[in-house]
């Protein structure tokens, strides 16, 4: 039975709820007064950082060691910079550039923004394995294929983020590379044996933690090798028998998404939410589609229900509560004597006077530096001359990166070479084509023609559709903006991410040119 009257603040301590609006709702307040642990940004949050530095004012008007959330990849995924798309490349090009140093400069430079707007803990480095190039999620959101490789530049992300204030969230545990499943929709099943997922999987989430990562988030997939039956954020096994005692780690174990169909499906929201409290998470990430105080409220309750029915232990619930209360902790004394919070704290319900981010120097910089382009006999000549015609390739949206974000490189070529046209088109514009080809050359007349697509390798009507516009322009200059699986095109210019800065560096290249204050012009505006 339980021992003290407590068990709704501490079940409310676990939470990291979502809500709706660019404001604090008066529910979200109320609970903070109430203990309410931290809250998760989502895109929907955000429109400037100066909004965002007053968001964040408010709720720790509330709660000054709240713990302010957000998913930030600084890449594909990007919920900081989503209305115009990241200024940095995401950490595929990191990989591709293999320079650690650099990649300790771009998470200390993302950091910087993210203090400064008041956030304290970034659901980010991506430490997955991504050596199944036909993963639907991860993909350009992985440092790379190989483990050695990931380690080291997710160590130095991590180490490059927390020097500037910021808690780094390791994810996706025990690794979500090698799938073909998104967890969003359905459960992956990882079936390695022990010693292979030791060897590759699990040796990012060691250097993780071996650079005093602050956070781990766990991901909805099956692990025989450690349970044949529960996804790794309900099993016991996993969170507790690997992570905790076998890999030593000691910091926050965050759930991704809750209401995911990974876990949600089978065991449902409250369920899902009690089992992996019990299994040994200690913060409960939701809010993502559930961003209201009714979902809140079913958690908060069945979380107490369960303590009060023996299903979940209140020690666990404490322990829970208590890690979630060191890492806020640790950011408030953290982003307090390096001076990071000032800015945020300053502001009130006055209009706050910081500068709207318009780009970042080191990310655009790392952007030029990913580029790898590919030539054959037909290439044709660098820098382009004359204006061309861009078709955008694109695929289905992937859920974590969002469907607001923008990509492509027709817009800023038409900054640099102003003449330029450009299309978008997906499956369903070519659907009824009976020349694909014919299609995609419509209106590209004689004048060089780029052709833009993400992971080509993954969309079979991307690669027919790729191969007839090829066999009639052979010269035409192929851009993939996903995982560079395959070369193609007279020029093959791979970016290694589909970020704004990406699309800049590539428009850059291929116009000869450069504009470095066009976007924060575009931002301010």
């Amino acid at each position: 039975m339980p021992k003290s009257g407590d068990l709704p603040e501490l079940a409310a301590a676990v939470l990291q709820p979502g809500f709706v609006g660019t404001t604090a709702p008066d529910w979200v307040r109320r609970w903070l007064a109430e203990g309410l642990g931290g809250v998760a940004l989502f895109a929907r949050n955000v429109e400037t950082p100066a909004q965002v530095a007053a968001l964040t004012a408010q709720l720790r008007a509330e709660r000054p060691e709240v713990i302010v959330a957000i998913d930030e990849e600084a890449g594909d995924v990007t919920r900081f910079e989503s209305r115009h798309g990241s200024s940095r490349p995401g950490n595929l090009g990191l990989g591709a550039i293999d320079d650690v140093e650099l990649t300790g400069a771009v998470a200390r430079d993302l950091g910087a923004d993210l203090a400064q707007a008041g956030i304290t803990l970034d659901y980010a480095p991506d430490t997955d394995v991504n050596n199944n190039p036909d993963n639907p999620i991860i993909g350009v959101r992985a440092f790379g294929a190989e483990p050695a490789l990931v380690a080291r530049h997710g160590a130095a992300w991590i180490r490059g983020l927390q020097e500037s204030g910021v808690a780094a969230c390791a994810k996706h545990f025990p690794g979500h590379g090698d799938t073909a499943v998104d967890s969003h929709h359905d459960v992956p099943v990882i079936g390695h044996d022990r010693a292979r997922l030791d060897d590759i999987e699990l040796v990012p989430f060691k250097a993780a933690i071996a650079a005093g990562v602050r956070s781990i988030m766990t991901g909805h997939l099956i692990v025989p090798a450690y349970d044949a039956e529960l996804p790794a954020t309900l099993s016991r096994r996993i969170l507790t028998g690997l992570l905790r005692e076998e890999l030593g780690f000691e910091g926050l174990i965050i759930t991704d998404g809750i209401e995911m169909q990974g876990v949600r499906r089978k065991y449902g929201l409250e369920g899902a939410t009690v089992r992996a409290l019990a299994a040994g998470a200690d913060a409960i990430c939701v809010g993502g589609d559930h961003a209201d105080e009714h979902s809140a409220v079913r958690l908060r309750d069945a979380i107490v229900d369960a303590v009060r029915s023996g299903q979940l232990s209140e020690e666990r619930l404490r322990d829970a509560a208590t890690r979630v209360r060191a890492l806020a902790s640790w950011t408030l004394t953290t982003q307090t004597a390096t001076g990071a919070r000032a800015v945020a704290d300053a502001v009130g319900a006055a209009e706050p006077e910081i500068a709207v981010i318009g780009g970042s120097v080191v990310g655009q910089a790392a952007a030029r530096r990913a580029l790898k382009v590919t030539t054959t006999v037909a290439a044709p000549e660098l820098p382009l001359t004359v204006p061309p015609h861009v078709v955008e390739l694109a695929p289905p949206r992937n859920i974590a990166i969002g469907a607001e974000t923008p990509w492509g490189v027709g817009t800023p070529l038409s900054e640099l070479l102003p003449g330029t046209t450009s299309i978008r088109l997906d499956a369903d514009d070519l659907k009824g084509a009976t020349d694909p080809a014919a299609a995609i050359l419509a209106g590209a007349g004689a004048r060089p023609l780029v052709l833009v697509v993400r992971d080509a390798h993954r969309h079979p009507w991307v690669a027919d559709a790729l191969a007839a516009t090829l066999a009639v322009r052979p010269d035409a200059i192929v851009v993939e903006m996903g995982v560079p699986v395959s070369v193609s095109g007279g020029l093959h210019l791979a970016t290694h991410g589909a970020t704004r800065a990406c699309g800049q560096a590539a428009a850059e290249l291929l116009a000869g040119t450069s504009v470095p204050d066009r976007s924060r012009q575009a931002l301010a505006a």
